[in-house]
């Protein structure tokens, strides 16, 4: 079952799909400055989808990469047109399995905020589409991610997020599809930053600062 097509000259009807409710608040408010060609219908992480979307986006900040069976769920939804996956990961493996899965764009997080909505856009009119490999990790205006005002940044608020979600190093390198020299490296800037020393204190400091994962966004899409 596929859900209903709607007219590709209008403005693209998105869901925003992450665990996080910061994330996609911050997404939301990069993508607010064009109304006439984005509307964001579905972002609340704790009603059931209730809406057809021309394309569902998965955030990968702090979930599963596309390897996992999130994208599944997403996939086989038939509120959801297309899947385009929104993430730093940008290995051939997880990008050909995102293809082979069923997803139609596979978009970096570089993106400014106007080359995001056009590669939307052309998704919504059929085409699929694969951000170059970005060269260097950079912020975009306008997003959010928790621990930012705490000065960290996303990559070490990832790591922080799933290590307050319980995950080893190991976990988090394979989720992150990074080394454990990597993450090691994130931890300790992340502590420093966050002012504590062990995993027990880092723990804590992110249920104080907003790193409690909702954890219901992919099970609504099942």
């Amino acid at each position: 079952m596929t859900s209903p097509e709607r007219d590709p000259g209008g403005p693209v009807r998105l869901a925003l799909v992450d665990d996080y409710e910061v994330v996609l608040r911050g997404v939301a408010q990069m993508l607010s400055e064009f109304p006439d060609r984005v509307e964001i219908a579905e972002i609340d992480a704790h009603e059931p989808v209730s809406v057809d979307v021309d394309i569902a986006l998965y955030d990968t900040f702090a979930q599963p990469e596309v390897d996992r069976d999130g994208i599944d769920a997403l996939v086989a939804n038939p509120h959801a047109r297309h899947v385009v996956v929104y993430t730093w990961a940008f290995s051939a493996e997880l990008i050909e399995t995102a293809m082979a899965k069923g997803a139609h764009g596979y978009l970096s997080k570089t993106l400014s905020s106007v080359e995001l909505v056009d590669a939307l856009v052309a998704i919504h009119q059929g085409e699929i589409v694969v951000s170059p490999d970005p060269t260097r990790i950079r912020s975009v205006p306008g997003r959010d991610w928790p621990g930012r005002s705490e000065g960290l940044n996303e990559r070490e608020s990832e790591v922080i997020a799933l290590i307050t979600q319980g995950h080893s190093n190991n976990d988090i390198a394979t989720l992150m599809y990074l080394s454990a020299s990597s993450i090691k490296m994130y931890i300790r800037s992340s502590y420093r930053k966050m002012g504590v020393s062990s995993r027990t204190q880092a723990v804590l400091w992110g249920l104080r600062h907003g790193f409690g994962a909702d954890l219901r966004q992919i099970d609504r899409w099942r």
